[in-house]
């Protein structure tokens, strides 16, 4: 496997080819680059809770009536430059999150999801016609599980030992997005598109849960088409052209994003979500 397919190489050196080496390795992934993508903003969306200790006290409600809270959340990728960025969400200019919400307690897992995602990044009425508008999601492998044992902030990528009665399972879906789709994001978030190097071990800016989205789909290989359906590059990727780092990306908000200059410390990203 090459990094840069044939047809794009521009070195008169053609690299030595190895033998194959994806062996019990799910599907190769296709990503589509960011400009296939339409983004814009629909009316706010209110967080629920005015606090940390008001958004527990409701999980402790939801739990004494309906049990264990079930949460889906989605992992959006896409490419610049051949590079994969995950699509989340920032509220606040500090905290991170992505796509997707804790499921009615009368929801199928999966349709319930949807509708989540629906609720958070779909457009409403007329807003955008043509191609992507209605497209459907398609929810790919569960990639990870992280439980709350208590009503507290911490959560885990595994259940102690000692607890039989969690609160709430988050579950994390590697969401494939189509070719082309039109996505609106709520007036008082914004929409992020974040290189996996930003956010690998990085969990001082985003938590413990999203700065191990690259250990979770490092599973993956990868092919990177552009804007006309061409294959430009596959696993392991190519260099980064002159100029073209990547970074992250305000798609949709109010304001463009100023790195870790708009971190505060301690942060609900860092305290375990």
């Amino acid at each position: 496997m090459s990094t840069a397919t044939v047809t794009t190489m521009q070195s008169s050196q053609q690299p030595v080819v190895p033998k194959d080496f994806s062996a019990k390795q799910p599907q190769t992934i296709r990503l589509y680059p960011l400009s296939n993508y339409t983004f814009g903003t629909k009316e706010t969306q209110p967080e629920e809770d005015p606090s940390v200790l008001a958004r527990l006290k409701r999980l402790e409600e939801h739990y004494d009536k309906h049990g264990m809270r079930r949460t889906c959340e989605g992992i959006l990728v896409c490419h610049e430059h051949n590079h994969p960025h995950v699509l989340m969400l920032q509220i606040a200019n500090a905290f991170f999150k992505l796509p997707g919400d804790y499921l009615y307690h009368e929801d199928d897992e999966i349709e319930g999801f949807k509708k989540r995602l629906n609720e958070r990044l779909a457009p409403v009425g007329s807003q955008f016609s043509g191609e992507g508008v209605n497209e459907d999601w398609e929810i790919g492998d569960t990639l990870a599980q992280w439980w709350r044992p208590n009503f507290e902030t911490f959560m885990y990528p595994f259940l102690p030992g000692h607890v039989t009665r969690p609160k709430e399972c988050k579950k994390l879906y590697f969401i494939q997005l189509p070719k082309k789709k039109v996505l609106s994001v709520p007036k008082n978030m914004k929409l992020l598109a974040v290189p996996l190097f930003e956010l690998y071990d990085n969990t001082a800016r985003y938590g413990p849960q999203l700065s191990a989205i690259p250990h979770l789909l490092s599973r993956y290989n990868f092919e990177f088409v552009d804007e006309n359906d061409n294959v430009v590059a596959a696993t392991p990727g190519t260099p980064m052209p002159e100029g073209q780092i990547p970074r992250t990306k305000v798609l949709a908000g109010d304001e463009q994003d100023q790195g870790m200059a708009d971190y505060t410390e301690g942060g609900e990203n860092g305290q375990g979500q």
